[in-house]
């Protein structure tokens, strides 16, 4: 059972990329919060990450790191498909979790995690850090407020093109590859981009896709048409391209109401599109250097039982059942 702290001393489970700016330092600028172990199946990086961010120990096995008695919740920055299963190890030893998004690398594993933490009443975060950033706060107060009306429809649009690494057939990243990331592009992308619409909307109880690979670079999916309904009888759609040509380049959600429309990017960040029977109006937000710092001082609070963070692992499982019925899996 988790029982309060007043100092949170954080394990990291993986030190990769998302680490290094995005989240890793936004654990030690909030007070009460601090890193003190690392951990990495490559001993050499977990070496050389605890040496550049000043932290005081470093392991190459995952299960030293939990049974550290100075670490007293773990952050899980590895690939989806070890996510539920280091997160059930943590749970189980009654340390708080904070993973990378999406929860896991199917809505099954979602499943298990639930359960885990259901059982042992120790509390699992998830990484849709977005939902607490002030670009997108601004998106949810404009539709809250009514400012475009009475809400009819909404769009994904999303089309990149391949990245040079895509082209290596004999070392492609593990973000195409379905045994690791559960899909390709569109299970690791995705995810954010639906989880905000359920923010908006409450969840999509049906879901369809057809998924195909144009391009031939990897065997996972590259461009993916959805359609999807809110409970509420609110229709969807989206469309994911991730072998586009430059020019096609988008990032956009379309949200349109009987009293104008509201457009905005998940990944760019682009300028706020408002509107309304008075123009269009460009709204320019910022967001901190490291964006996950809003959540992450959420969930330290909450550990620390000043405030209570709802970014848990009961609340995200909707995001993976809908991918993974975007995707035929279930």
């Amino acid at each position: 059972m988790f029982s309060i702290q007043e100092n949170i001393r954080w394990g990291f489970i993986g030190c990769g990329e998302v680490t290094e700016k995005k989240s890793g330092p936004a654990f030690s600028l909030i007070r009460g919060s601090s890193v003190v172990a690392v951990m990495s199946r490559r001993p050499e990086r977990a070496r050389d990450y605890a040496e550049r961010h000043h932290v005081a120990r470093w392991y190459s096995d995952a299960q030293q790191l939990i049974d550290d008695p100075d670490v007293n919740a773990v952050y899980i920055a590895t690939p989806p498909s070890s996510h539920a299963t280091y997160a059930i190890m943590a749970m189980k030893a009654g340390k708080p979790v904070y993973v990378e998004k999406p929860l896991a690398a199917s809505y099954e594993d979602c499943l298990r995690v639930n359960h885990i933490s259901k059982q042992t009443g120790v509390p699992c975060f998830v990484a849709y850090y977005r939902r607490l950033l002030p670009y997108f706060q601004k998106v949810f107060s404009i539709v809250e407020r009514g400012t475009i009306g009475t809400i009819v429809g909404t769009q994904i649009r999303f089309a990149v093109p391949p990245r040079d690494v895509d082209y290596n057939r004999t070392d492609l990243p593990w973000r195409v590859q379905r045994d690791i990331a559960g899909g390709g592009y569109f299970y690791d992308l995705a995810p954010h981009q639906l989880d905000l619409l359920q923010q908006l909307f409450g969840p999509i109880t049906r879901a369809t896709g057809f998924c195909s690979n144009r391009a031939g670079l990897y065997e996972t999916e590259d461009t993916v048409s959805a359609s999807f309904q809110f409970h509420n009888g609110l229709p969807g759609s989206g469309t994911w391209c991730f072998c586009a040509h430059e020019s096609a380049r988008t990032d956009r959600i379309e949200i349109i109401g009987d009293r104008g429309r509201l457009v905005f990017s998940v990944f760019t960040y682009d300028p706020i599109e408002l509107y309304t029977e008075e123009g269009r109006q460009e709204l320019i937000v910022e967001n901190p250097p490291h964006v996950q710092l809003p959540l992450i001082q959420k969930v330290v609070e909450h550990l620390q039982g000043t405030t209570v963070c709802d970014v848990d692992c009961v609340s995200v499982t909707s995001v993976n059942w809908v991918v993974d019925r975007i995707l035929g899996k279930l």
